[in-house]
């Protein structure tokens, strides 16, 4: 008995770091023309890769440590803040979003 409860908090912590995410702030605005809008704070001290969603359409980018990204807008009034998806993650675990040396 005593193994499973070990196993099973073992499992735990390797399950609660893999879905570890970066805190972010993420506010929900209308502008001048009644449009949902969205913008995200990295609130972290570590460059993010993100993207903002409405309507299936994604825009990546990437958020230095410890700022807001800009306002990003919805084309149409019927859009709410509940139509729009954020994803924000570390960007050294996702090469292909950095920047290329030359």
């Amino acid at each position: 008995m005593k193994i499973k409860v070990i196993v099973f908090f073992m499992l735990l912590a390797v399950n609660i770091t893999l879905h570890a995410a970066p805190k972010i702030l993420v506010k929900h605005n209308r502008n001048v023309q009644n449009l949902a809008q969205i913008q995200i704070t990295n609130q972290t001290i570590e460059n993010l890769v993100c993207y903002v969603a409405i309507d299936g359409h994604k825009i990546y980018f990437r958020l230095p440590a410890r700022l807001p990204s800009k306002w990003y807008s919805a084309t149409d009034v019927r859009f709410t803040h509940m139509n729009f998806s954020t994803w924000c993650d570390y960007l050294s675990l996702h090469p292909k979003y950095q920047k290329k040396l030359n």
